[in-house]
């Protein structure tokens, strides 16, 4: 585990409104009662660090963080959990309602569902052996959910750099985050049809991405065979250490054998090149900018103060 220590906030509208002892007095074993929620669910699925890492992301990018994604639908709203980029691919849903149920029995109606998350997705990078970074609480769980601005708003493997970077600029972060929350690749899986086509079509050519490593290509080929049944399969994002957060993301990028399109465009982009290249040699920097990358992606469009409402069950509405 990578500590840091001393960090200034890189979203300081945002995170004003939120206090790193929010909870002190309200529910003082909070961290403790997360943080061994997330423990119990690494030990019996070591893949559940990306995935509560993901959830957070996809939390966060739809709207800002507000626990919009752990919202079931009901008769007024579609909710987040059947958009295309979660649908059968999210994860995590009941380890956050568990750890909400453990903090609910020390704390009735105090934290919310997305404190908790937030929370909870730091756990889990640090528990695998990723940086630590403060978070600041106090945020308050929304009131709605969009099944249709999840379909919009999320970055998709298909798209070109251009359109994820301006995803990413529209709600106010950066070409550097790109590249620095990308490198949450180094962990998880991703299924067969999000890169299936560079191993038999790429780009319509009927042939495979000549960028990618032959040897990478010819298992992964066998992996991901080119029929419609293989479209499930899950393939390590970094098969050099599959389930430790580090920097070989990065190697893995240098070297052509970056698994998704969207990730290996960090290595061809003369504007995300030299990063890349960085990254790869420098793991205490990748750390570090990690680390407050996720304070800022933390901040996102939150509700605080009598905005929203600390939601009793994270799957519905008080």
């Amino acid at each position: 585990m990578i500590c840091l220590f001393h960090f200034a906030s890189p979203f300081p509208s945002a995170y004003s409104q939120l206090d790193y002892k929010f909870y002190d007095r309200s529910c003082p074993r909070l961290q403790m009662i997360v943080r061994y929620g997330v423990w119990t669910a690494l030990k019996n699925d070591t893949r559940m660090a990306a995935s509560l890492l993901r959830l957070h992301f996809h939390d966060c990018f739809v709207n800002g963080c507000d626990a919009s994604i752990l919202l079931d639908d009901t008769i007024d709203f579609q909710g987040e959990k059947n958009a295309l980029p979660n649908r059968n691919s999210a994860r995590g849903y009941e380890v956050i309602d568990n750890i909400k149920a453990d903090v609910e029995r020390a704390c009735p109606s105090t934290v919310s569902c997305v404190d908790i998350l937030t929370l909870a997705a730091r756990e889990a990078v640090v528990m695998v052996g990723g940086p630590y970074w403060p978070v600041a609480l106090g945020r308050r769980d929304g009131l709605t959910a969009s099944q249709q601005a999840a379909n919009e708003q999320l970055p998709s493997p298909f798209e070109p750099l251009d359109n994820i970077t301006a995803k990413f600029t529209s709600r106010g972060l950066d070409l550097k985050d790109v590249v620095v929350l990308s490198g949450a690749h180094t962990i998880g899986y991703a299924q067969c049809f999000t890169f299936k086509r560079r191993l038999f079509d790429f780009k319509g050519s009927g042939k495979p991405d000549p960028t990618l490593d032959v040897s990478a290509l010819t298992n992964l080929q066998g992996l991901c065979p080119n029929t419609d049944s293989s479209n499930t399969i899950l393939a390590p994002l970094d098969t050099l250490s599959v389930y430790k957060f580090d920097n070989l993301y990065y190697t893995n990028l240098v070297n052509n054998v970056g698994l998704l399109e969207s990730d290996q465009a960090l290595m061809a982009d003369p504007r995300t090149s030299a990063m890349v290249t960085s990254y790869s040699t420098n793991p205490y920097l990748f750390s570090n900018d990690f680390a407050a990358s996720m304070m800022k992606l933390g901040s996102l469009g939150i509700l605080t103060g009598d905005k929203g409402q600390i939601r009793k069950k994270c799957g519905s509405m008080n």
